[in-house]
């Protein structure tokens, strides 16, 4: 289990962010394209994509330097953000922007009855994978530029935790075991 931070709602067509310098929820952009996100949408606190993240991706020079994403999918609507909750990773997406490792881990809200069966990523229904894949891959695009995002793959539940587990230390390495 991980505790996620949820910044979007798939009701948002605003791009919400953390502020790092204030700790507050901030207007970071409109929604660039005409989709939504399919699933709650944040990050797993405590966690930084540096150089143990960036190694696990075969095609990225570096990471992000973010917080590591987190994607919830959960029965029920929850059409707020600014909230935390308990999440089982069951797996994630190898994403690269602009050359950096921008994983997206994905998770199911815990405790929701109806995935509670869900443990790995084939586990959920394709077509939700598929939406998710899909927003990410289209979610930067501007009419008449190049963007350079792409999915690079998908992997299952153990890679994932591995994922979760370099970015915890690559957060402890650059901030301290207590984040100061």
């Amino acid at each position: 289990m991980v505790t996620a931070y949820i910044e979007i709602t798939p009701f948002d067509v605003i791009k919400y962010e953390v502020d790092k310098a204030t700790g507050m929820l901030k207007v970071d952009r409109p929604q660039l394209t005409s989709s939504s996100p399919p699933t709650l949408y944040g990050f797993i606190p405590r966690t930084y994509c540096g150089p143990r993240v960036a190694a696990l991706s075969r095609d990225a020079d570096r990471a992000d330097g973010d917080p590591l994403d987190i994607c919830v999918f959960s029965e029920r609507p929850i059409d707020r953000s600014d909230i935390i909750l308990t999440a089982r990773v069951v797996g994630g997406l190898r994403m690269i922007d602009g050359g950096e490792a921008d994983d997206k881990i994905i998770a199911v809200l815990q405790p929701d009855q109806v995935m509670k069966d869900v443990l790995e990523l084939d586990d959920l229904n394709v077509m939700l994978v598929n939406r998710l894949e899909h927003y990410f891959d289209t979610y930067k695009l501007v009419l008449g530029l190049d963007v350079d995002v792409g999915i690079e793959g998908r992997y299952d539940r153990d890679h994932a935790l591995t994922v979760v587990e370099a970015a915890m230390a690559d957060y402890e390495e650059a901030y301290g075991p207590t984040g100061g």
